[in-house]
């Protein structure tokens, strides 16, 4: 079924870290010698020390957490309440101890939304690292939310399913859209539930009037930071402490004592009444609900309140909750680099296998972007010279090629957008962001509208990237007219520049009308950008020149 729940890391009941010899115990190829990952959360702080195993899974040796509270006040001072820093550097200190003890092999420290947002947030770091020895990686909210969305992957079978994830935390909800496994878009937003909770004073619970403003606020966030849909999700999956909450207390007022919190299905139905009972009832008795910890019983009414308004923007009526989430996925690719190449990790060398692999996840016809972007070299590299174009996007543009529709995994319609999102997201191996910046780019541009500086990702790029952008995409509009017919018949194209004019001359050994008729209505921007009229003929096959074969 869509959306369940997969064994990938069950964390058995284990002490044991007063073996004095534990690279002893766990030498052994199918296992990685003891990892620590600690979480720094606007709520809390949590460590995991775990053995990783070759198959991409971990066996957790040690899981210890702190409420710490590091984001209160921070909305209003734009820095770290002074007191939680001290709770926090002590638990730090603790949690190195206990990593220590283990003798872990590497441990990484994360910081996500409070002390990425703090004023005096690397002041926090300094002291972590002069008094107690760790380093801390203040991570992008965008990392945040795929080490939340890989461990959401790799528990939950999201084959043929289109899902949002949403990870809530203490000072932000990371909200991230996939389909088939492939991750479609991030968005960030401050509906955190300590910072909601200060700004709408719903501690102590909320009346009509303060909830009604909660909500419309929230609403109001969900449309700015996060837009239209993709898609309509078949389900949301929840990541975070809040929907940990949510479970354990409706599963303790059904008397399901002992069951799984990871995959549990909720209704919005249910979601909806929690929230109306936790909300009109004080903090002093909310305390008493079974199921809910001391540490969220304070931001548990700002918390539901996202959750709810989650399902009824995505038209949403269940949800299953996920007990890993950012630290899951932080280990997970520890693991991961410990072990590349197994259980689908990637090998960083392999690019074009890599590009193969994700274009073949996303459905696209890949005989049919393989032609096109064996003709848009051949294309660009007649013309390189005379318009003094950089050699390295050739590669830009043939992969550009190979993924300019990865969007039908999401819809026909729009698709050259969602290949901007899908590619900007896919993290694949052997290419640097800004590769594929521009590798989205190009491929969002390969039909609909030309370029402006109106769109808001084409704005963003400086004008030197601005104008890469619009003649690869104008290289890769003709080319992919020439493959209007998806029969791959043309075999070749030769290209004359001239003063005022740039020839094409395409080979085949029939007359390749349809597609000959694709590029010559596709010619518009190329026109533009290269400042000539363009002509598009058949040449019947004799022999064409190597360097004109695509």
């Amino acid at each position: 079924m869509d959306g369940q729940p997969r064994e990938v890391a069950t964390p058995p009941e284990c002490g044991g870290h007063k073996d004095s010899d534990l690279h002893q115990t766990y030498l052994s190829p199918d296992l990685a010698l003891p990892l620590g990952a600690i979480d720094i959360g606007s709520n809390s702080i949590r460590l995991i020390v775990a053995v990783g195993l070759r198959e991409g899974k971990y066996r957790v040796l040690d899981d210890e957490k702190e409420a710490t509270r590091l984001s209160a006040n921070l909305a209003r001072t734009h820095r770290l309440d002074p007191a939680a820093v001290n709770r926090s550097l002590a638990a730090l200190k603790r949690m190195k101890q206990i990593a220590d003890g283990y003798q872990v092999r590497k441990l990484r420290a994360i910081a996500t939304s409070a002390v990425r947002e703090a004023e005096d947030g690397p002041e926090f770091c300094r002291r972590a690292r002069e008094e107690i020895g760790l380093e801390i990686e203040v991570i992008s909210a965008k990392l945040e939310a795929k080490l939340a969305y890989e461990s959401v992957r790799r528990n939950f079978d999201l084959t043929n399913s289109q899902v949002v994830v949403a990870d809530i935390g203490g000072g932000s909800c990371e909200i991230i859209a996939a389909s088939n496994n492939v991750l479609e878009s991030i968005r960030t937003t401050p509906l955190g539930a300590v910072r909601l909770t200060e700004q709408h004073g719903t501690a102590n619970g909320a009346e009509d009037e303060t909830f009604e403003r909660l909500l419309a606020d929230i609403d109001r966030t969900l449309r700015k930071r996060v837009g239209k849909p993709p898609f309509i999700p078949q389900m949301l999956i929840g990541t975070g402490g809040t929907f940990t909450a949510l479970v354990t207390m409706l599963m303790a007022a059904k008397g399901q004592v002992g069951l799984p919190i990871r995959g549990y299905q909720v209704s919005r139905a249910e979601v909806r009444h929690l929230l109306d009972l936790v909300r009109k009832t004080s903090l002093k008795l909310r305390k008493e609900f079974p199921g809910i910890s001391p540490d969220r019983v304070d931001i548990i009414v700002a918390g539901l309140a996202v959750i709810d308004r989650l399902l009824r923007y995505f038209h949403v009526n269940r949800l299953q909750v996920h007990t890993g989430g950012v630290r899951d996925g932080l280990l997970l690719s520890m693991v991961d680099e410990y072990f590349p190449g197994a259980h689908g990790a990637p090998v960083a060398a392999d690019r074009e296998a890599a590009v193969q692999r994700f274009a073949s996840a996303c459905g696209v016809d890949v005989r049919h972007g393989e032609q096109v972007a064996r003709l848009a070299a051949s294309i660009f590299d007649q013309m390189k010279d005379a318009f003094q174009m950089p050699a390295e996007d050739r590669e830009v543009l043939m992969t550009a090629a190979r993924l300019q529709d990865v969007g039908y995994l999401i819809n026909y319609e729009d698709h050259h957008k969602h290949s901007y999102h899908l590619i900007l997201n896919s993290d694949l191996p052997g290419f640097r962001p800004q590769d594929l910046q521009m590798i989205a780019s190009v491929a969002r541009y390969h039909r609909g509208s030309e370029p402006k500086k109106k769109h808001e990702d084409f704005e963003r790029l400086n004008p030197v990237d601005q104008l890469r952008v619009k003649r690869l995409t104008s290289i890769l509009r003709i080319a992919g007219g020439l493959d209007r017919s998806h029969s791959q018949q043309v075999k070749g194209v030769t290209v004359v520049v001239a003063e005022k004019t740039i020839g094409l001359a395409v080979h085949a050994d029939r007359n390749p009308d349809l597609d000959v008729w694709g590029a010559r209505r596709r010619t518009e921007l190329f026109e533009k950008v290269f400042k000539r009229s363009a002509t598009v003929e058949w040449v019947p096959s004799g022999p064409i020149p190597s360097e004109h074969r695509p």
